[in-house]
């Protein structure tokens, strides 16, 4: 016997029942963002290798460790790790930025090659919003109060904001200086990575993983102690909106995101439902990421939300998913009921679109046919017998209740189910 194929690991089937979750979860998160006058767009999976290079940081742990690259014709070809770096890009590629203020979202896999554990794949999906050509702190609240609405509506009650402040890349310069000082003082303490990020990018060591290391990056100097004036100001017009806008939050300042093209406004909402994968939407700034990738200076702002973790917060928080079978299965037994019963259905989808009806396929006794009525999930059975044919008549049978079943006459079908599904 053959062996059974399996999916490669890390890369999960997302089978109809867990699709349909996800499928309720989209169309709230997509009502939401495009309420806002977001746009959506649909980016290729793979880009030039040099994209993410220039944009992630080469001293990150995705582009040295976790990117899915490969050599295509004499070109470095990366699957994406994420979408803001491709979001850029493509602006760039297609004038996007000339004289003009974006708003965009788009959603679907990206890939990471690193260990699979709960709540970590290797292909994982994510939504991606960003606003490109705002400058002022209106826009970073307005992108997080956003998230916050959508925790409102689905009722995610296990989630709080944290936010912070990185400056800007010259206020940065003096904040490296400080802290190459104090992880020099430390130096036999560090792990291995921490050491060689010291040179390059020190302020990687504050998004260590390894929990030996973080007491002795609690103990290092806080950026937010050394933000250029307007930096400064800009954090406070954030949190003046938030306050207004009744959306709580906690300064953290050791918060630094884990990519190197954030700027100003960091943010994450984090989760105590979740295990050790606790932020389910982060973000932040990215001021300088179009002119690095070699487009006009255009400020940025976004952030991504894992579906995957998304839709576990959702669930851990007792939220609840419409049911995914249909509202009507069609059960025909006797000669030429299985025509009209085809017809029927075309009939009612024409006059009751948004309903849902299955008609049974494959012929079977009327105890068969009803047996699957049941697995369907239906909540009602419509019966048509060469009786009920002759008489132009149909059975109607709740399968949830115990309610009786009841002859409807088949013109004033539609408007019997219209009544019935809308209860």
């Amino acid at each position: 016997m053959s062996k059974k194929p399996q999916t490669v690991r890390g890369m999960n089937d997302i089978l109809p029942e867990v699709a349909a979750k996800w499928r309720h979860l989209e169309g709230e998160v997509e009502s939401i963002i495009e309420a806002y006058g977001y746009l959506h767009v649909r980016l290729p999976l793979l880009e030039h290798t040099e994209v993410f290079r220039r944009s992630i940081g080469e001293v990150t742990d995705i582009v040295e460790k976790e990117m899915y690259t490969f050599a295509d014709d004499g070109d470095s070809l990366t699957l994406r790790p994420e979408a803001t770096a491709s979001m850029v890009r493509a602006g760039i590629t297609h004038g996007l930025f000339h004289n003009q203020r974006q708003k965009l979202w788009t959603v679907g896999p990206m890939f990471r090659r690193e260990r699979p554990q709960a709540g970590r794949y290797r292909q994982f999906h994510q939504y991606d919003v960003e606003a490109m050509g705002y400058e002022g702190p209106d826009i970073d609240a307005e992108l997080i109060i956003m998230s916050a609405r959508l925790w409102q509506r689905l009722g995610i009650d296990r989630i709080h904001l944290e936010i912070n402040s990185l400056g800007t890349a010259e206020s940065r310069a003096s904040y490296r200086d400080a802290l190459v000082e104090y992880f020099n003082g430390v130096k036999s303490q560090l792990d291995e990575d921490s050491i060689r990020r010291l040179d390059k990018n020190p302020l990687r060591i504050l998004d260590t993983k390894n929990p030996e290391m973080q007491a002795i990056v609690a103990a290092a100097p806080l950026m937010i102690d050394h933000l250029d004036e307007a930096s400064a100001e800009h954090f406070d017009g954030l949190k003046l909106l938030l306050d207004a806008a009744g959306v709580k939050y906690e300064v953290n300042p050791r918060l630094v995101r884990g990519l190197d093209y954030y700027s100003r406004t960091v943010f994450e909402w984090v989760t105590d439902a979740l295990g050790s994968q606790n932020a389910v939407c982060a973000g932040g700034r990215y001021d300088g990421l179009v002119e690095k990738l070699g487009g006009r200076p255009t400020p940025a702002i976004g952030w991504a939300m894992g579906v995957e973790r998304f839709v576990a917060l959702y669930e851990a928080c007792g939220g609840e998913f419409p049911a995914t079978g249909p509202d009507v299965y069609f059960v025909a037994v006797g000669e030429g009921t299985a025509e009209k019963a085809f017809a029927l259905a075309e009939q009612l989808r024409d006059a009751l679109p948004e309903a849902r009806f299955e008609s049974n396929l494959g012929g079977g006794s009327f105890k068969a046919q009803m047996k699957r009525a049941d697995r369907s999930g239906a909540g009602y059975a419509l019966i048509l017998g060469e009786q009920e044919l002759s008489e132009g008549r149909i059975g109607l049978k709740p399968l949830r209740s115990k309610d009786e079943q009841e002859s409807i006459a088949l013109d004033e079908l539609a408007a019997v189910l219209q009544v019935r599904l809308s209860g």
